[in-house]
């Protein structure tokens, strides 16, 4: 049987000798727009004090398991105000937390009248002063789904540990080992199809385009892009620049339009927003296809990644959560309608250390050819997380995924 295996890769590194913390508090809760009232999805909630973080699903809900104690919790979100809750032990009445747009008063900006491009490159030259100098091992959550039109037919989803060396060095040491994963895939025959695309858990570690410079930052690459300067943004108080970006010069291979967001204050990369110029459809293709059956129409719509960085208690700035949407059509030569598919992939960091950060070594190590899918079990245990921290489902994936459960 053909199945979809789709690689979409966002993130980060870890060890795979990091142990599960024994986590007592559980503390869980909905983020809402506080003038709309409508869930905010991705939101950063980090547990003050600590390395633990996580952000919020589609909707709006987020779990976060930490050490008992008092423990402050911080809700942050570009472009609101962030806000913190002291949450106590025995507590477990679930939190309603209404974070407020910012209003950024115009004495507080200070318009960049250089070249924005002479502004990435200052931001470029400041990596090392913002972000780690020495290795470090991230404990991340991946899931990785597949719908077609709007019915997911897979989803897998793991912890994976990623290593990481010092943002002075290239991302070829940089590697993601698999602690523990599961998956789940539609048993109906017309919902298969053997296509592979760009992505899996080991993208992320290219896609961290502050480290990997080569895959946008650098000035050669830059150099194909015509740079603007848009409305400052705010995010925990602090004012961000914004350069957008837009394709420029020929290439041989696809560009991007897309947002940097640079903090006023360290000039640090804090966001990155991009999206895949899908006017050459060819060049589009075959950026994003890796492999298809022979007689298999595909056609590219849309690849867009989110990329956020934080700003930890030591100052230094790391990759945080990471985002990637592939939609594309697929249709056999005999069959009049294209089908419309859907793929998401996403990493959150929920911890960090750079306690004996060696490299990855061994047969758990995943590359960008393995195929997540295939490297995982399928959904058994209801308590298959134990300690570790996750983005919780929403409700219309946990449906989707009791229902094939139940088919298998």
């Amino acid at each position: 049987m053909r199945r979809i295996t789709l690689l979409l890769s966002i993130i980060l590194a870890a060890l795979p000798m990091m142990v599960a913390a024994q986590y007592m508090l559980q503390v869980s809760g909905t983020v809402r727009d506080a003038q709309t009232h409508r869930p905010m999805p991705h939101v950063n909630v980090v547990a003050k004090g600590t390395n633990i973080a996580t952000v919020t699903n589609d909707d709006g809900v987020f779990l976060l398991k930490m050490p008992e104690g008092n423990i402050r919790i911080t809700f942050s979100h570009m472009g609101y105000e962030s806000q913190s809750v002291v949450v106590r032990d025995g507590q477990t009445k679930p939190l309603d937390i209404r974070l407020k747009p910012t209003v950024i008063q115009l004495d507080e900006v200070i318009v960049w009248t250089e070249d924005p491009r002479e502004l990435v490159r200052i931001a470029v030259s400041k990596i090392s002063d913002n972000y780690s100098e020495r290795p470090e091992r991230y404990q991340t959550f991946y899931r990785e789904m597949v719908q077609k039109r709007k019915r997911y037919i897979s989803v897998a989803e793991g912890v994976v540990d990623m290593y990481k060396s010092a943002y002075g060095r290239n991302v070829y040491r940089d590697g993601v080992s698999i602690r523990k994963g599961r998956r789940i895939i539609s048993s109906r025959q017309r919902d298969t199809l053997g296509v592979k695309v760009l992505g899996g858990p080991a993208f992320p570690v290219k896609l961290d385009v502050v480290k990997n410079l080569d895959f946008l930052l650098s000035k050669e690459e830059l150099e194909g892009y015509r740079l603007t300067m848009g409305v400052p943004a705010s995010v925990d108080g602090r004012i961000q620049y914004v350069v957008e970006l837009s394709p420029l010069l020929f290439r041989e291979y696809p560009l991007f339009y897309g947002k940097l967001y640079i903090d006023k204050q360290t000039l640090a990369f804090t966001q990155v927003e991009l999206s895949l110029d899908m006017n050459d459809r060819e060049k589009a293709t075959s950026f994003m296809l890796k492999k298809k059956p022979s007689g298999l129409r595909f056609k590219p719509k849309e690849l867009s990644c989110y990329i956020h960085y934080l700003t930890g208690s030591d100052g230094i700035t790391r990759m945080s959560y990471i985002r990637n949407i592939f939609s594309f059509t697929c249709d056999w030569k005999r069959k009049l309608v294209a089908t419309p598919f859907t793929a998401t992939c996403e990493m959150v960091v929920t911890d960090h250390s750079a306690d004996q950060a060696k490299p990855l070594k061994g047969n758990t190590t995943f590359s960008t050819r393995d195929a997540f899918y295939d490297k995982v079990d399928f959904f058994l245990d209801p308590a298959f997380w134990e300690n570790y921290n996750i983005i919780p489902p929403t409700e219309s994936l946990e449906d989707a995924i009791d229902k094939l459960v139940k088919r298998k």
